[in-house]
């Protein structure tokens, strides 16, 4: 997998966060990106995952699996935790039979299999967390990314952590993350990059500030190097055409935008759009695969919606799709709009 020339900022005439980003992600390798807060570390795993698409440049070779956990993950959420685990995985393309097994084997995992039948509003932060980690291993993703995934779990929960993330490697998998602890996966990246003034380059190596950008934005500190502070939360990506919410992984098809949910693989470099959507009592589950391979990300604002990036010419196909299972369409945008 490749970023060239990677720039991204938000609409036409915000300040660019990133500008000229090249990396290289090959299969079987493990990244670590390091850098101050502000700097553009989520971004920046935003970009590699697919829940963003860069404004300039070109993102290639992402996998058709695509897991991604988030910094922050809305815990309040109509689900139950294996409930929500199970709707993430039919929408990374698994089957239900196949998603609760899943979701099962992965909470106890974690060490919240007693806590599957448990609302996910009543949930700890801790457990939450544990949901959040588990939805993006239910589709062996083949790239993990992991955006301060370990935060709020327990000395067990971190273990295992690290253990799942050591055996995607092994397994020809990629995974990139960020965590504020320096001693997490000590001596075990095959590189790590540092994030500043808009630029990426490997720690060791002087990074020229990208153009426009000589400063953090105000109330931010820019320029040194180290961890970042936590953050409440994950979510990720999943196999499968579609992208999975906070924490979910993505599929073998379409792209990937923030949800609760999924997050997208592979990458048209059209326009494309944003649905915010959200289930109800008489709403039906989505289909296994939905049509357009949409990247699914849990709503801003925690509100159980759901955010579903797809490319602009498979929208109507997609919107159809919904309508049918009674799912309410609450907005539609361009992708770059904030929803």
């Amino acid at each position: 997998m490749r970023l060239e020339r990677v720039g991204r900022r938000h609409g036409l005439r915000g300040a660019w966060i990133l500008r000229e980003v090249d990396l290289d992600l090959p299969a079987g390798s493990l990244v670590r990106i390091v850098g101050a807060n502000g700097t553009g570390k989520s971004t920046l795993l935003r970009l590699v995952a697919g829940v963003d698409a860069p404004t300039t440049g070109r993102v290639t070779g992402r996998p058709p699996r695509t897991a991604y956990v988030p910094e922050r993950f809305p815990a309040a959420l109509p689900f139950t935790a294996a409930d929500y685990l199970v709707h993430l995985g039919r929408i990374q393309g698994l089957g239900t039979a196949a998603a609760r097994a899943g979701a099962g084997e992965w909470l106890e995992r974690f060490g919240a299999g007693e806590h599957a039948r448990t609302p996910m509003a009543e949930l700890s932060k801790g457990t939450s967390q544990k949901v959040a980690v588990a939805q993006a291993f239910l589709a062996d993703p083949s790239l993990l990314v992991l955006d301060e995934a370990w935060t709020g779990l327990d000395t067990g929960a971190r273990a295992e952590l690290d253990a799942v993330v050591r055996s995607r490697r092994a397994a020809g998998g990629t995974v990139v993350f960020v965590d504020h602890d320096p001693r997490r996966l000590e001596g075990e990246p095959s590189a790590v990059y540092e994030v500043r003034e808009g630029r990426v380059g490997e720690t060791g190596h002087p990074v020229a500030p990208a153009p426009g950008l000589t400063a953090a934005p105000p109330g931010l500190t820019s320029g040194a190097s180290g961890p970042v502070a936590p953050a409440p939360g994950p979510v990720a990506p999943a196999p499968g055409p579609t992208a999975a919410p906070p924490g979910l992984t993505s599929g073998a098809s379409g792209s990937a935008d923030p949800a609760p949910g999924p997050v997208r693989a592979g990458g048209g470099s059209g326009p494309r759009v944003r649905i915010t959507v959200s289930g109800g009592p008489h709403a039906l589950p989505p289909p296994e695969r939905l049509p357009g391979g949409p990247v699914v990300a849990p709503g801003p604002d925690g509100d159980g919606t759901l955010v579903l990036t797809v490319d602009a010419d498979r929208s109507d196909a997609l919107l159809s799709a919904l309508l049918a299972a009674s799912w309410h369409i609450h907005h539609l945008a361009p992708e770059g709009v904030r929803v």
